[in-house]
């Protein structure tokens, strides 16, 4: 059978570049996402159309690929069930491999609420009974600079914690690395890699690095629990949502994200992009907040 790897959220910012990546190697590359617009301007060789919660759609979308790249679905209250349907819909289809996005920490008990969904999903794949390959990326640089206020203050409860931010492109050409493994030779079967920027920064270096790249003063303020909750609560989002972003932060402060790997270096040849790199590379995460 000739190889066909399968790219679920392919229109997305690290299905999209691995689908790119990968579509001049030499595979078959399958995009696969809910957009039909979107996917209309995928690179790949072929496209398919489907939810990951509609278990029929991603069987007939999955049928004839041989590997698996699952990016996780969005954030919600059902994201561990809707990964199920989709890990056993590969599995109906015929899917041999599965490589998963999962993230930095995943525990059943982490601090980081969606951490605990990704615990989870990696569970119903190791009993799955294919070979599989976990990939555990910390928080993206460009989120970090996403998450400071027009004010030019970063607020959050991460204490003095610190974290070893990665950027979308280093996670993109580590999974392309892995899912290029033709060899088969197992060294990726059952592996599980952390994928992270190659130093750990606390919030107040990132508020610094980031002031200076855009010219102005960028301070980072330590919420309590309380402050976190208080100042999220203008967006009016769900319990769950508010958790999550909250215990994001928290994770931070009790030293759960303090992890710096070589993997992104062991498995692609070059070593990972630091955070002030990121900042020379891209003024547009910035500009708005320019003096």
């Amino acid at each position: 059978m000739d190889e066909v790897i399968a790219v679920t959220g392919a229109t997305g910012r690290v299905g999209g570049r691995i689908a790119g990546r990968l579509a001049g190697e030499g595979v078959t590359v399958r995009a696969l996402g809910r957009d039909a617009a979107k996917l209309a301007h995928s690179p790949a060789q072929e496209t398919a159309q489907a939810s990951y919660d509609d278990a029929d759609a991603m069987r007939r979308a999955l049928t004839g690929a041989t590997t698996l790249f699952l990016c996780s679905a969005h954030e919600g209250p059902g994201r561990v069930e809707i990964h199920r349907t989709a890990v056993d819909a590969a599995l109906a289809a015929g899917v041999r491999r599965i490589v998963y996005l999962s993230y930095l920490g995943a525990a059943p008990e982490a601090t980081f609420t969606y951490a605990r969904d990704h615990w989870h999903t990696e569970q119903h794949i190791r009993a799955a009974g294919v070979p599989f390959t976990f990939l555990r990326d910390s928080s993206y640089q460009s989120d970090l600079v996403a998450m400071t206020g027009d004010d030019g203050v970063l607020r959050g409860p991460a204490g003095d914690g610190r974290v070893a931010a990665v950027t979308h492109d280093d996670v993109a050409d580590a999974a392309t690395a892995v899912l290029l493994d033709r060899e088969r030779d197992g060294r990726h079967d059952a592996a599980t890699y952390d994928l992270t920027g190659p130093e750990a920064l606390g919030f107040a270096e990132i508020a610094a690095a980031i002031g200076r790249a855009a010219g102005r003063a960028v301070s980072y303020h330590p919420e309590t629990r309380a402050e976190a909750y208080a100042s999220r609560a203008v967006y009016g989002a769900p319990d769950w949502e508010v958790a999550g972003w909250v215990s994001s932060y928290e994770a931070v402060a009790t030293g759960e994200m303090d992890v710096v790997s070589d993997a992104v270096l062991a498995l692609t040849g070059r070593a990972a992009q630091s955070f002030a790199e990121f900042l020379a590379a891209h003024p547009e995460s910035y500009r708005r907040l320019r003096a």
